[in-house]
C-alpha cells in the first residue's frame, strides 16, 4: 500500500517494454514506491495482468498497447501517459531486443529491427516525452547493457545499438541539465529474462543458455531496484550511470 510518505508519491511514470522482465519488475517497484505507472508494450494481455497485480497490491497503473518502433504509437503512448494523470515525471526506456549473430552471418533485417527498437524507438520516445519532463523537472532512465561498454564477438549489431544508447544519454543529459531534468543510463550484465528467446542463431542462443546455467545471473528485480534507487534520489542528485554485473561475470 502506498502513502504520502512513499518516495515517489505524486509522481507519474511511463515504463516501456513492461510486459515482462526488467520492465515488468520496474513498473511494480515504482508503483510500490508510490508512483502512478503507465505500462506500455505490444502484449496488452500481459500488461493487463501486470496492472491488475499492481492495483491489488495497493498501487495505481494502467496499460497502453504500443510498439515503440512505430512513430505513431510512440506519440499516442506518451500523450496518453501524460494526460491520464496530468503530468509525467519518470520515463523508463526499457523496450529492446537482442539478436546475436556473427557479422558475416547477420541478417540485415535483424540489425534494422534492433536499431529501430533499441535506439530510434528509445530516442523518439524521449523526444516526445521531453516537454512533459521539462515541465515536471523529471527523469529519463535509459536501459542499455554491459554491451554498451564491452563489444563482444557475435554482438556487433546489438552492441552498436547499446553504445548508441549510452552516447545518446550523455548528450541528452548535457542538453537538459539546465532544465533540471535528470538522465540515467542503466547497463545490466547477464540478467535472467526473455531477452535471449528471440535469438535465431542457434550457436549464440546455446552459448547464452550455457552462461545462464553456469552463472548466478541477475534477476529483473535487481535491475528494477537499481532504477528505483536512481529515481528516488533528491533533485540535486543525478545518478548518471549504473553498470551492474553479476558477481560471477568477468566481462
Amino acid at each position: 500500500m502506498t502513502s504520502t510518505d512513499s518516495p515517489l508519491s505524486g509522481k507519474v511514470a511511463l515504463v516501456t517494454g513492461a510486459s515482462s522482465g526488467i520492465g515488468e519488475a520496474t513498473a511494480a517497484a515504482l508503483a510500490a514506491a508510490g508512483a502512478k505507472v503507465a505500462v506500455a508494450a505490444r502484449r496488452i494481455d500481459r500488461l493487463a495482468t501486470l496492472s491488475s497485480r499492481i492495483e491489488k497490491a495497493g498501487g495505481t497503473a494502467f496499460a497502453i498497447e504500443a510498439d515503440i518502433a512505430k512513430g505513431g504509437d510512440v506519440a499516442a503512448m506518451v500523450d496518453r501517459a501524460a494526460s491520464e494523470w496530468g503530468r509525467l515525471d519518470i520515463l523508463v526506456n526499457n523496450a529492446g531486443v537482442m539478436l546475436l549473430a556473427p557479422t558475416a552471418e547477420a541478417d540485415l533485417d535483424d540489425w534494422r529491427r534492433m536499431i529501430e527498437l533499441n535506439l530510434v524507438g528509445l530516442m523518439g520516445t524521449t523526444k516526445a516525452a521531453l516537454p512533459h519532463l521539462k515541465a515536471s523537472k523529471g527523469h529519463v532512465v535509459n536501459v542499455s547493457s554491459v554491451a554498451g561498454r564491452v563489444a563482444n564477438p557475435g554482438a556487433s549489431g546489438y552492441a552498436a545499438t547499446k553504445f548508441g544508447v549510452v552516447a545518446f544519454s550523455e548528450s541528452l543529459r548535457r542538453e537538459v541539465y539546465a532544465d533540471k531534468v535528470r538522465v540515467t543510463v542503466i547497463e545490466p550484465g547477464l540478467v535472467r529474462t526473455e531477452l535471449g528467446d528471440h535469438i535465431t542463431n542457434q550457436e549464440f542462443k546455446a552459448g547464452l543458455e550455457h552462461r545462464l546455467a553456469t552463472m548466478e545471473a541477475l534477476t529483473a528485480e535487481d535491475i528494477a531496484n537499481a532504477i528505483l534507487y536512481a529515481v528516488s534520489q533528491p533533485p540535486r542528485v543525478n545518478i548518471n550511470e549504473i553498470l551492474i554485473r553479476p558477481t560471477d561475470q568477468e566481462r
